[in-house]
């Protein structure tokens, strides 16, 4: 085994954090969601488009080289906000319609969604159809050379935003799993209704709200793989959004080991720095153990997927030791700074109100428990 970067992975993600720390405003607090000159700003740096072909103006990576993209993206950018942002929009909705929608939908969004231009969303949630997605009561009717979609879409992250929505509804209700449908919806069609923005815990600068189907013709067109295929289309999206994705907070875990470990040397209290107390440096050295632990199962799952071996306890394995680690060492990381890490404005609580959805997104951490307990027959 190589554990060593290439020269050009290496340089690639040093170029990109570099970048991103010049480019990053530190988030006023104020929960606003992103702009699109926010969003224009890390797109023209390739984050938008990372997987996608270049043919479409993407960067052509594969998962690795991905997860390693949104990791710099992560360690670079003050705002996990975006980071998701950016991270759901290609990885949830840019994939299934790269490697699903047919080749005119794919001339026709994927040099939009690489560039920036374009901004997507993936409504999946129900109020009844969380981790079990196997009765969603959203319906898509096929007539003629449309199908009509009805129903409504709890939770969709950059839905206020999106310019497209990849959506999944029942096709034939009588099929269980196979009678699942994925879409790439344009949000300029009529009956289409989003919610505004929901207040959030954390990732507040990433809008999300309600998605409401009354009648919405939708082209056929713009169905992704074939009727009933939705299942595998989604299963798809959530290899790459379960993967790289969360590259992301190992970044923001790397820039909060860092002020830590600068916290620890320069604060001093009874006339010695901090990180002299064992009570201190020990809390520390956890944290740099639950963040190399969980890099190493991420990007072992990625190579998998990179090779087309796709592994579904890897991934969850590594979804689980990512987002566990993220809400750990944030909570360590306010037990390093204090009462300051405690006050709004100083990024230290923040990082761990983005840190608390990673545990519930892209599938619970009792799911990825679930899908390693499978795993091994029980």
């Amino acid at each position: 085994m190589d554990f060593d970067l290439t020269a050009e992975q290496q340089k690639r993600f040093d170029d990109l954090r570099d970048a991103l720390i010049s480019a990053s405003p530190e988030p006023d607090g104020s929960g606003a969601p992103y702009d699109r000159d926010r969003w224009q700003e890390v797109a023209r740096l390739g984050l938008t488009g990372l997987c996608l072909p270049t043919e479409y103006g993407g960067g052509g990576l594969d998962t690795l080289d991905t997860a390693l993209g949104l990791e710099a993206f992560g360690e670079g950018y003050a705002d996990t906000g975006l980071v998701f942002a950016v991270s759901a929009h290609l990885l949830a909705c840019a994939v299934p319609i790269r490697d699903f929608a047919g080749d005119d939908v794919r001339a026709e969004l994927l040099p939009g969604l690489a560039s920036g231009a374009l901004i997507a969303a993936n409504a999946m949630t129900e109020d009844e159809a969380g981790s079990d997605l196997r009765t969603p009561s959203v319906t898509a009717r096929r007539d003629g050379d449309h199908y009509v979609l009805h129903g409504e879409k709890s939770f969709a992250s950059n839905a206020p935003a999106a310019d497209v929505i990849v959506t999944y509804a029942v096709t034939d209700p009588g099929a269980g799993f196979l009678g699942l449908s994925g879409f790439a919806v344009p949000r300029n069609l009529p009956g289409i209704h989003v919610s505004e923005p929901f207040t959030k815990m954390g990732l507040s600068s990433c809008p999300a709200g309600r998605v409401r189907f009354d009648g919405c013709a939708v082209p056929a067109r713009y169905l992704l793989g074939r009727e009933g295929q939705g299942t595998a289309v989604f299963t798809h999206s959530m290899q790459w959004e379960r993967t790289c994705l969360f590259a992301g907070y190992l970044g923001m875990m790397n820039r909060q080991l860092a002020r830590c470990a600068e916290q620890a040397r320069e604060r001093r209290q009874f006339s010695k720095p901090i990180g002299s107390f064992q009570a201190v440096s020990h809390r520390i050295a956890g944290m740099k153990q639950r963040l190399e632990a969980a890099r190493l199962l991420l990007y072992r799952a990625a190579w998998l997927l990179a090779r087309d071996r796709p592994d579904t306890t890897a991934i969850a394995l590594a979804k689980l030791a990512v987002s566990e680690a993220a809400v750990a060492n944030s909570l360590d990381a306010i037990q390093v700074f204090g009462g300051s890490g405690y006050l709004a404005g100083t990024g230290v609580e923040r990082n761990l109100r983005d840190a608390v959805p990673s545990t519930l997104f892209s599938g619970t951490s009792e799911i990825q428990r679930n899908l390693v307990a499978q795993s091994l027959g029980l």
